[in-house]
């Protein structure tokens, strides 16, 4: 910056007015530069990037901004170079007034370092401002007997530069009677006044106009000119006087507009028309001249304007008494503005991180706030708050400005954003307050597994399904959010299998549905346990499982199956013996039946479809049991046949039958006999011998095949039961309640005991038969 010895010079001028900038660094860490006024929008300011000690490179990560600039933005960062630029065209007397330096305070935040950097740019001054009178005519009545020597003050002129560019002297037009001289008051502030030289005669000039003109130092010079009227008058030789130099006055910034501040008194010695005074403020600057004006009759000062403390806290003007004769004095007047709380809090958003992870620690930064209020004192303190049961808090990191940090642990599942009100009060009576809200999301992290609806599930499918058709459905869920929420089914292969899971069932990995890859059969397969897993979309992806146990429900697909009397390998039915002596419900036999299905599928019933001799015989409609209704009586044949239907409880039912051949005789030979006479008719007495030789050997060869074969029937129905008591065979595996009866009877056995001999004497074959004897064995599963 150039001397200030330099700047009476026009060399020395030039250079003011033309220089750019001229930038250097505080020891405080803070950045001065100094810039002339009146630079085009847009002029080059300062390498604020090179001054704060980045590269280019670091500008869009670190984050530069300017964060206050005050009412008018003065200046901006070009984010292309760097530079600070100026955004309006700046008048220092406009800004500054009539300070001495004109200094414009910036604050730049280097974001990702959270660094406050003070700027101070300084306004000099250039001599874009000529001199001017506030009026352009001042005249003065001025009596001829007015001694040589008296002075008359004149208005100054203004001139808002300052420094050389400011009002440096005044000239009077040429005349003999009037010169200038400027006085130096007790407060440093000159007067200017029009002194009379010589005595002037009315009747020799009754009126004298002159030229004055102000200049100042600037180069070029620049001037104002104001004209001089002095009108000769006679007889007034005192001029008025001030109660007191200077009047002070203290008053609220918020005072209505019409508001008496004080009054001031002057008096005048004269009488009559040149002791009445006239009051006028002088030395207004243009902004007081808005705000105050004063009743020229009694001398009362008021407001004109409103008051704004944040404007101007205090106010120095003159007041002026002047009489008729254009003697006047002055006075100080000083108003002092007492600031009242009436400016809010202001709430500036400097930097915001508006997503938040749920995992971030506590301190972490969300929000940089900056918080202002315009007025001073305690109405100037402010304080912020935000709510108590929010998981925030504020903290101040540098003046004026407040950190909002995660106070605890962050939970999006419970609650997945916040509105956030930061309150900023002042301290001033009554307190002001401002408030702003700010949105906080909190960014999901997979930290929730999925979970399923049910702990387990039980489901059913009747057996002979269709391959494809629908089991069940899982269903789970994840707290989480997008991805970290999409969930996937599979199912888990279990140990130890003989078949592989997947050839029996399949899942939708989407929708958790359960199918059926084959028809199942509830007598080969009655229940199928494996586990689905769920997994979801995050990373590392979380799992979980849940067991699925599959019954297969039984269908009546399965006919009864008649275990006794079994059906003989050649096609002939089984004989069972009646003594023709048995009384009524005397146990015959017993149709045994199983059925390889389950519950009332399996429950059997027995009934006596056909009989060659009805209400002979009955059977047991639950036992299978066949017993004689009645006695035998001599008309019923040797030869009965039963036909027994055996129907299981399905729906609809299904059923088999057999065919039991009942040969009623109480012993062999009476059976022989029987069929002997049933065999031939009477014949004539010559060839009855041969006939019967040849019949009784027929029925004896008969007999003896029948009594071959019922043995051999009764060793491999033996053998069956041996079977059947070893769990082994085609009913091994059978639960008991799948056999006939409710009394889980599995076979109803009767073994017959006979003895025969053959002896042949005489030409005949005789048999022996003893007594038949019946046992009757019953073999339980329980």
């Amino acid at each position: 910056m150039a001397a200030k010895a330099g700047l009476g010079s026009a060399p020395g001028r030039s250079l003011v007015c033309f220089a750019l900038l001229i930038a250097w660094q505080t020891v405080a860490g803070e950045i001065r530069y100094s810039i002339p006024e009146e630079m085009q929008k847009g002029s080059f300011v300062g390498n604020l990037l090179k001054d704060l000690g980045l590269d280019l490179q670091e500008l869009p990560d670190s984050g530069v901004r300017i964060v206050s600039t005050g009412r008018t933005p003065y200046f901006a960062l070009n984010l292309k170079s760097g530079h600070l630029i100026a955004t309006e065209r700046m008048d220092r007397e406009q800004i500054c007034g009539q300070l001495e330096r004109c200094l414009l305070h910036l604050e730049v935040l280097v974001e990702d370092k959270v660094r406050l950097v003070i700027v101070d740019v300084e306004i000099t001054d250039i001599n874009d401002n000529a001199p001017r009178f506030q009026e352009a005519q001042f005249e003065f009545r001025i009596s001829e007997l007015t001694a040589v020597g008296t002075r008359y003050p004149l208005e100054e002129a203004q001139d808002p530069d300052v420094g050389t560019n400011s009002l440096q002297g005044y000239q009077l037009s040429s005349n003999e009677h009037f010169s200038l001289e400027a006085q130096a008051g007790a407060d440093a502030d000159g007067h200017l006044d029009l002194v009379l030289q010589k005595p002037l005669d009315r009747e020799e000039r009754a009126v004298h106009d002159l030229i004055l003109t102000a200049t100042d130092g600037g180069d070029p010079v620049r001037s104002g000119t104001a004209r001089v009227r002095v009108v000769v008058l006679d007889a007034n030789d005192n001029a008025p006087a001030f109660s007191q130099p200077v009047y002070t006055v203290s008053v609220l910034e918020n005072v209505p507009v019409g508001s008496l501040l004080l009054t001031v008194n002057a008096t005048d010695p004269d009488e009559a028309m040149h002791s009445a005074l006239t009051y006028s403020l002088r030395k207004l600057k243009d902004k007081a001249s808005q705000v105050f004006r004063v009743d020229a009759r009694t001398g009362e000062i008021s407001t004109a304007g409103n008051l704004d403390y944040e404007e101007a806290a205090s106010y120095e003007m003159e007041v002026q008494a002047k009489d008729s004769g254009d003697l006047s004095a002055r006075s100080k007047v000083l108003v002092t503005v007492i600031d009242v709380n009436d400016n809010v809090p202001t709430i500036t958003m400097t930097s915001l991180f508006s997503s938040v992870r749920e995992d971030s620690p506590p301190g972490t930064l969300i929000a940089l706030l900056n918080i202002r209020d315009e007025d001073s004192g305690r109405n100037g303190e402010v304080t912020c708050s935000i709510a108590a049961n929010l998981p925030f808090r504020l903290q101040k990191t540098l003046d004026n400005y407040y950190s909002l940090v995660t106070d605890r642990a962050l939970d999006r599942e419970r609650v997945s954003g916040y509105n956030v009100t930061v309150t900023a009060t002042d301290r001033g009576t009554p307190p002001l307050s401002s408030t702003t809200s700010i949105s906080v999301q909190l960014s999901d992290i997979n930290d929730n597994a999925p979970v399923f609806s049910q702990t387990s599930y039980t489901v059913s499918i009747p057996e002979n399904n269709p391959s494809g058709a629908s089991v069940c459905s899982v269903r789970a869920t994840d707290r989480d959010w997008g991805e970290n929420a999409r969930v996937t089914y599979s199912l888990l292969e279990g140990e130890g299998r003989e078949a592989p899971l997947s050839s029996a069932v399949s899942i939708n990995s989407e929708t958790g549905a359960v199918y059926a890859l084959r028809s199942f059969d509830y007598e080969q397969l009655r229940e199928l346990r494996f586990r689905v897993q769920a997994r979801d979309g995050g990373s590392p992806p979380l799992r979980s499982n849940v067991s699925v146990r599959l019954l297969v429900l039984d269908q009546n697909d399965n006919s009864p199956h008649i275990l006794h009397p079994a059906s003989p390998s050649d096609g002939s039915t089984g004989v069972e013996l009646a003594p023709r002596s048995s009384e009524p419900g005397y146990l015959v036999t017993k149709v045994v039946a199983v059925d390889a299905d389950s519950g009332q599928n399996a429950w059997l019933s027995y009934q006596l479809l056909k009989a060659t001799e009805p209400g002979l015989f009955s059977v047991g409609v639950h036992s299978g049991e066949v017993r004689t209704a009645r006695y035998f009586v001599d008309r019923d044949g040797l030869k009965q046949s039963l036909v027994v239907l055996v129907k299981d409880n399905g729906q609809p039912p299904l059923s088999a039958t057999v065919t039991v051949t009942v040969a009623v005789a109480d012993s062999i030979p009476e059976l022989l006999s029987d069929l002997s006479s049933l065999s031939a008719p009477a014949q004539p007495q010559s060839g009855l011998t041969l006939y019967l030789v040849i019949a009784v050997a027929s029925v004896s060869c008969v007999f003896l095949t029948f009594v071959i074969a019922l043995v051999a029937l009764r060793l491999r129905r033996w053998r069956e039961s041996q079977l059947l008591d070893s769990s082994s065979g085609t009913f091994g595996g059978v639960p008991v309640s799948h056999f006939v009866g409710i009394d889980g009877v599995r076979a109803f056995l009767h073994s017959y005991s006979q003895e025969a001999s053959l002896s042949a004497g005489s030409g005949k074959c005789q048999f022996t038969l003893p007594k038949l004897t019946c046992s009757s064995t019953c073999q339980s599963i329980e």
